[in-house]
């Protein structure tokens, strides 16, 4: 493992749109705010790409050394259905048409979001804090706001003035948008009359007779704008500044928008230094959408009850496919592209395999470890290019496949540290898990037991037997492979 001040990590800040160098605020210390599910329906693979993606940044600032403390909350009221502040909170519209309480579609789909994201080998955050659980700190910063000059109370709601605060700094520039444009562009909608102006947005909306989430406020009954939670909740547990805030793509404006907008209101400054920001994953060429059917579920791609995949992938495949293209890069999902992604992910679990069984007594190293071992962290130092960072890492796996071959050398503190750093960067940082893909994995262990049995044999001096065991596995599409150590095995591709 790299020193922190062996490692310049560049970042692409969205607020800036350039690559910045990293520079925490509290020297080793860093702190990241990522915006979590909202939590009504199951988490979608989208969700899960973003989340990923942090987990990735997460996971190699810890390696390098960094304490991080990573906030992501769980949004279980406020987020209504059109970011305009209208329409039905999505929480206990779900519990309407379930039939069930709010807080049983939050408990339902919170352990959905935490089973999925657990399968995909993503470390929990540090805190995982929900907006019911800080309803308090909400009602205490739309005071703040209020108190400010940059919000006004009507009929028990509270609004943002983004005018007003438009004269002092400038809405719209983490997405680039000009107020003036918005303004133009602004056709009203039913709801919005209470609004000095439509581009205002809710801090805390007055809760109707039906509303069932609703808590007291000094505005009257009601619950919190969507926008607010966060600025609450990062500012709660990193500080009114803090190092890294996080989300996709897709919500850059309003809500991030809104979140810098409501941190200048009261500190004066932007919540966070930078605002890194997921691209969205699209489905054979096209977005994702439930409406036309153009969507998959994580749990639909592990069991291959689809109509789309041929069939089923493993978690940990799924997971390497998505590392396989660059966070801030559109994906596509297909059924050829988790092919190719399975056939990647077996060659390098298969060099991690042979990596360990290589046995060594040269003087002599073919390959510049010291070099490649920098490229790689170089890789994840350029706004982690996890992309980069794989393809050096089969630049070693073909290295060991030419060592075992007897076609290169290698001396044995060389291979150490090869070993070493190849497990910390498929490990530690990508968060790859070792399994048999393409192989039902509750079979994995009768496989090990035939390799067993055949090794068994061959030592008997029983060819008939270990050679009717290589053969059968032979022609079921799995090829062993003797090496000095260890039998391997490898895929029929």
């Amino acid at each position: 493992m790299k020193s922190i001040a062996e490692q310049r990590i560049l970042v692409y800040n969205s607020l800036s749109g350039t690559k910045e160098e990293f520079k925490p605020l509290n020297g080793n210390m860093v702190g990241m705010y990522v915006c979590g599910p909202t939590v009504y329906n199951n988490v979608h693979l989208g969700n899960c790409r973003t989340f990923i993606s942090f987990d990735i940044i997460f996971r190699y600032l810890k390696h390098l050394g960094y304490k991080v403390r990573y906030v992501r909350n769980i949004t279980d009221a406020g987020h209504l259905e059109n970011d305009a502040d209208e329409g039905e909170d999505r929480i206990t519209k779900k519990a309407r048409i379930e039939e069930i309480e709010p807080m049983e579609v939050v408990q339902k789909y919170t352990v959905d979001f935490h089973r999925t994201l657990a399968k995909f080998n993503t470390l929990p955050p540090s805190i995982e804090p929900t907006a019911t659980g800080h309803i308090v700190e909400q009602i205490e910063l739309a005071k703040q706001i209020l108190e400010s000059g940059f919000a006004y109370e009507v009929n028990g709601s509270v609004y943002f003035d983004v005018l007003k605060f438009n004269e002092s700094s400038a809405y719209g520039k983490l997405s680039g948008r000009k107020l003036k444009d918005m303004i133009h562009n602004t056709r009203e909608t039913s709801g919005q009359s209470e609004k000095r102006n439509p581009q205002d947005f809710a801090l805390w909306k007055k809760a109707q007779p039906e509303h069932i989430m609703r808590w007291p406020s000094p505005w009257g009954d009601g619950f919190p704008g969507w926008h607010l939670e966060c600025t609450a909740m990062s500012t709660k547990y990193l500080g009114k500044k803090f190092d890294i805030h996080g989300g996709g793509m897709d919500l850059k404006f309003p809500h991030h928008e809104c979140e810098i907008a409501q941190g200048e209101a009261v500190s004066n400054c932007s919540p966070a230094n930078y605002w890194v920001h997921a691209n969205m994953l699209t489905l054979n060429g096209k977005k994702m959408a439930k409406s036309t059917g153009n969507n998959i579920l994580p749990n639909e791609i592990f069991t291959g009850e689809n109509d789309i995949m041929e069939r089923p992938f493993s978690p940990t495949v799924t997971r390497f496919f998505m590392l396989q293209a660059h966070y801030r890069s559109v994906l596509d999902f297909s059924n050829d592209a988790m092919l190719a992604s399975e056939k990647g992910f077996s060659k390098l679990m298969q060099a991690l395999s042979l990596l360990d069984s290589i046995n060594t007594d040269t003087e002599t190293t073919g390959f510049d470890v010291t070099k490649w071992k920098q490229k790689c962290y170089d890789a994840m130092n350029d706004d982690f290019n996890t992309p980069i960072l794989i393809a050096t890492l089969f630049d070693a796996a073909k290295f060991a496949q030419n060592v075992n071959d007897g076609r290169e050398s290698i001396t044995k503190e060389d291979l150490n540290t090869l070993q070493s750093t190849f497990h910390s960067f498929i490990h530690d940082v990508l968060g790859l898990s070792k399994e048999v893909q393409g192989v039902d994995h509750y079979l994995e262990d009768a496989l090990h037991l035939l390799i067993e049995l055949r090794n068994d044999a061959r030592k008997r001096k029983d060819f008939v037997t270990s050679d009717k065991i290589r053969d059968e596995l032979s022609k079921a599409g799995i090829i062993l492979k003797d090496g000095s150590h260890e039998t391997t095995f490898t895929l029929r591709q």
